[in-house]
């Protein structure tokens, strides 16, 4: 009875793990989609995951500290030229969420 119930538990959390890495890989695609044609940001910024090599921002893959929770704020707010994608309106939240997922993500690699 109790091997029945570990291995209950153990095929649970491997399908709950392999749902997870589904949505994630799908968030990555459609981030990277978002990062390089519907955002532009790669016009603007180099990351090398997204093979872009812009030269007015920050090159991402050197930028300390950069989370999911910076990338979000920034993005939706702006900084220095860069625009503020939420309050301008020009991304929904849904689209800041997946694009600032994928940077944070994306850095360094």
């Amino acid at each position: 009875m109790k091997i029945k119930k570990f291995l209950l538990i153990l095929i649970f959390s491997f399908l709950s793990n392999t749902q997870i890495s589904f949505a994630d890989e799908a968030k990555m695609i459609k981030g990277l989609e978002i990062f390089n044609e519907t955002a532009g940001c790669a016009a603007c910024h180099v990351l090398k995951a997204a093979a872009s090599e812009g030269n007015i921002g920050p090159n991402l893959d050197t930028v300390e500290g950069l989370s999911y929770e910076s990338v979000m704020d920034i993005v939706t707010h702006g900084l220095g030229v860069m625009p503020a994608f939420g309050e301008d309106e020009i991304l929904t939240k849904g689209e800041i969420d997946i694009v600032s997922f994928y940077v944070a993500n994306s850095v360094g690699k």
